[in-house]
C-alpha cells in the first residue's frame, strides 16, 4: 500500500512562510496526481493544489493561488507546497494524498474522493 509522509509544518507569523515536503514509497499509477489538502478544526477538506505526473500543471485553489507553489521531483517520489505569505486562516492540518490522473483531473482536482491514498498530515499553525 502507497504511504504518504508529510513534514515541514509548524507555528508562524502573518505575512511568514513555510515549505511543505510529502514523500511517497511509490506511486502506484503510471498517471497519478498528487496534491495537498488541509483541513481545519470544524471544517471539511479542502483542496490546496494539485500536479500531474504527465504533464506536471499546477492546480491551486482560490484561496492561496498567488501565495502557495506546489512542485515535485517525482523521481524522488517527494511533493512540495511552499507556503508565502501566511495568513491565520491558513492554519490547519496539511495533507497529501494521490490518486488516477485521470479520474482526479476528469471531475475535479479539489474533491477529496478521488483521491486514494492519503497521508497523516502536518500541522500549520498561523498566529496573528
Amino acid at each position: 500500500e502507497v504511504q504518504l509522509q508529510a513534514s515541514g509544518g509548524g507555528l508562524v507569523q502573518t505575512g511568514g512562510f513555510l515549505r511543505l515536503s510529502c514523500v511517497a514509497s511509490e506511486f502506484p499509477y503510471d498517471d497519478y496526481a498528487i496534491g495537498w489538502f488541509r483541513q481545519a478544526p470544524g471544517m471539511e477538506r479542502e483542496g490546496v493544489a494539485s500536479i500531474r505526473s504527465t504533464d506536471g500543471i499546477p492546480y491551486y485553489g482560490e484561496r492561496v493561488k498567488g501565495r502557495f507553489t506546489i512542485s515535485s521531483d517525482f523521481a524522488k517520489k517527494t511533493l512540495y507546497l511552499q507556503m508565502n505569505n501566511l495568513r491565520p486562516e491558513d492554519t490547519a492540518v496539511y495533507y497529501c494524498a494521490v490518486g488516477r490522473g485521470e479520474r482526479v483531473f476528469k471531475y475535479s482536482w479539489y474533491f477529496k474522493y478521488n483521491y486514494d491514498f492519503w497521508g497523516r498530515g502536518t500541522l500549520v499553525t498561523v498566529s496573528s
